[in-house]
């Protein structure tokens, strides 16, 4: 079978969306750690509505679960891939995806400290 590319801009864009839906789709019901993470993006949600968070608060929170969700598909991507090509345990793939793991590291660590610096005021006048 041969690829043959969409000539209609419009038919190509639509496949898109939906190849992207099911992307997300099997990020969310197969791997627990999207499954976790995404759990915790709709807690501080819930959390943005009780506290009354602010329109600059809310767009950094955005960007916070966007940015921790799309950085936990891509090291997904970059295993699933490394197991593909080498399904055995090797050294140089091992590195590899601990760097992916890594890269949720951080961006997990920077949601965690946004969150902090968002929602601690809100903590500290319920007390």
């Amino acid at each position: 079978m041969e690829f043959q590319k969409d000539n209609s801009f419009f038919i190509g864009r639509l496949k898109s969306i939906v190849y992207a839906f099911k992307g997300a789709y099997k990020l969310l019901s197969t791997e627990h750690s999207v499954m976790v993470q995404f759990s915790l993006g709709i807690i501080v949600t819930l959390a943005g509505f009780y506290f009354d968070i602010s329109k600059s608060e809310w767009l950094i929170q955005t960007l916070c679960i966007g940015l921790v969700l799309s950085i936990e598909g891509l090291n997904t991507a970059v295993e699933k891939v490394a197991d593909f090509v080498h399904p055995n345990y090797h050294e140089k793939i091992g590195f590899i995806k601990d760097i992916a793991a890594g890269a949720v590291f951080f961006a997990a660590l920077t949601a965690i400290a946004v969150g902090m610096i968002i929602y601690v005021p809100y903590l500290v006048k319920l007390y």
